[in-house]
């Protein structure tokens, strides 16, 4: 009886012991077996792996790469403007030994991250003015940054795979004032355009107006031509015609002098009844225009 106890108990020991001294390394994580805090071995395979019961432990980190939300940090430019930047990273652990012996954890890690990118996008961003800073140079100045930061990050053993610039906003004072005076110009750039189309506008019709003019001219012109010339023939129709009959010239002319007496209704005319205006009303003893 007695000795079954002992062997079950053999048993049990050697269980715990196997349980204590196997683990895993899982395929997103890389460790580090401990011998009373020091260092022995750096683990980076994934697969089961055998420790020292009660004498070693294991610490496991992540060879992923991680990301790292920096808080929003105020920059003054070289302007003088200012501007808060909100940054984020991403990192990798690439030595685990000198991780672990440089920052210990993942959480320090982030901590002294932070402090490093923010005080790197005060001194990069600072030597820039604002202008430059919200254009496509930024990408150029961001290069800066991160093999900057790289280079410190690489003595936690870390690796810098990006940094980048979420958001660039203005304080909301400098906000409000740089709007007032985009504003301000969108309005005198706006009033100036009118003015440039009002002036365009007005040579167009200005130029219109003296196309209209001369066409008109042009237009008066041969009219009074084409009226000079009618009357010049119409001239010479007469002309001929009265040569030819007198008496038809002298009728034709009473005929004008009686359409411009008699037109209009508000003319007297005190006449003798034998007055010559009179003399083709009278009777004729044979016709008027002779035939010939």
């Amino acid at each position: 009886m007695n000795m079954g106890k002992v062997i079950a108990g053999i048993i049990a020991l050697l269980v715990a012991t196997a349980y204590f001294s196997i683990f895993i390394v899982k395929e997103v994580n890389q460790a580090i077996v401990l011998q009373f805090g020091d260092p022995k071995r750096i683990i980076s395979k994934p697969g089961l792996n055998f420790k020292i019961p009660f004498i070693q432990n294991v610490v496991f980190l992540d060879k992923r790469i991680l990301n790292l939300d920096t808080p929003p940090e105020e920059v003054i430019a070289s302007d003088q403007k200012r501007l808060i930047v909100d940054a984020f990273a991403r990192f990798q652990i690439v030595d685990p030994l000198k991780f672990y012996i440089s920052v210990g954890n993942e959480r320090v890690a982030r901590s002294r991250l932070s402090t490093i990118i923010n005080s790197r996008i005060r001194g990069v961003l600072g030597t820039q003015e604002l202008a430059t800073l919200l254009s496509t140079d930024r990408a150029k100045q961001m290069s800066i940054i991160q093999n900057d930061v790289n280079t410190e990050a690489e003595n936690f053993g870390i690796k810098i795979v990006d940094v980048r610039i979420k958001r660039a906003d203005l304080p909301p004072a400098n906000s409000e004032a740089i709007y007032s005076r985009m504003q301000t110009e969108r309005q005198r750039e706006a009033k100036e355009f009118r003015a440039q189309g009002a002036e365009i506008a007005q040579k167009i019709r200005s130029t219109a107006d003296k196309d209209v003019t001369v066409i008109l001219a042009n237009a008066n012109k041969k009219s009074e031509i084409m009226k000079g010339e009618g009357d010049g023939k119409r001239n010479n129709i007469f002309a001929n015609a009265f040569g030819k009959d007198p008496q038809f010239f002298a009728f034709y002319r009473a005929m004008q002098a009686y359409e411009k007496a008699l037109i209009g209704g508000e003319t007297s005319l005190v006449l003798s009844p034998d007055s010559d205006f009179f003399k083709f009303f009278g009777k004729s003893s044979g016709p008027l225009i002779k035939k010939r």
